[in-house]
């Protein structure tokens, strides 16, 4: 007998008369919080990325800001030297 030949109605009331669908059972919270881990990893990771970005950028925008004051002249040879080591050895923390 193939199946697409059973009435889906017979197959419905055998399932209700002998009672073999018991709900979802315990396990039912696992799969929304699985859902929220993820949603949340992805946002969480997201906006870590965001600012590790704009981070990276303030330190490189310092230094040319830097370049451009030495460049006209605004500092010497030493303090440039001087305020390039003190922003990378702040960088490397």
């Amino acid at each position: 007998m193939a199946l697409d030949a059973i009435d889906p109605t017979v197959l419905a009331s055998s399932v209700l008369a002998h009672d073999q669908w018991h709900g979802p059972g315990a396990w039912w919270p696992i799969i929304p919080l699985l859902w929220f881990l993820f949603i949340g990893s992805v946002i969480f990771l997201f906006v870590r990325g965001g600012r590790r970005r704009s981070w990276e950028s303030g330190l490189r925008a310092g230094e040319r800001r830097l370049a451009e004051r030495y460049a006209t002249g605004e500092i010497d040879d030493d303090e440039y030297a001087r305020r390039l080591a003190t922003l990378r050895a702040t960088n490397a923390r």
